[in-house]
């Protein structure tokens, strides 16, 4: 998919995503991990972490609402982009860290990261699909291989607010 056509589908998705981490951050977690994205092709009871990580160049904090799936004890999340040919920003901040936070519901922590590689990455691969069948469609449309994180989480820490949040 052109990065054109995945900044509309970004575009036309920005309020509901915008309202989504709103009111995620306001509640603190008591809103927002279970979130209807049947809208766009998803499921109903759909599950989402926040993650917050550093900008690599703005070092700026950053907290985004992201998919997730728990996958051998894991958090798995899914740098699609919505099929777009870049790697999201936050992918590349990631990579630029040790750690980062996660938020599922009204706990949060530090968490460190991987990547899996071969037969672990397309098991890990078909049960993200499962979890949001979009994501095939979004793999199809891109000639990058959209990138698996998967988070161990470590030491709890507080839980975000809207001041962590850009």
């Amino acid at each position: 998919m052109a990065d054109t056509d995945a900044a509309a589908i970004r575009a036309a998705r920005a309020d509901w995503i915008s309202e989504h981490l709103d009111s995620y951050l306001t509640s603190g977690g008591t809103r927002g991990h279970i979130f209807d994205v049947s809208g766009v092709g998803g499921r109903e009871m759909t599950t989402h972490c926040l993650i917050r990580c550093v900008g690599r160049k703005s070092g700026k904090v950053y907290v985004r609402p992201l998919i997730y799936g728990n996958f051998g004890g894991e958090i798995v999340i899914v740098g699609s982009k919505g099929g777009a040919d870049k790697h999201p920003a936050w992918y590349s901040n990631i990579l630029a860290s040790e750690t980062i936070g996660v938020q599922i519901a009204t706990q949060a922590f530090e968490a460190t990261w991987r990547e899996p590689e071969g037969e672990e990455r397309h098991q890990v691969w078909e049960y993200m699909a499962h979890l949001y069948p979009p994501y095939i469609t979004y793999q199809r449309s891109t000639s990058r291989q959209i990138p698996l994180v998967m988070l161990s989480i470590g030491r709890p820490i507080d839980v975000f607010t809207a001041d962590d949040s850009l």
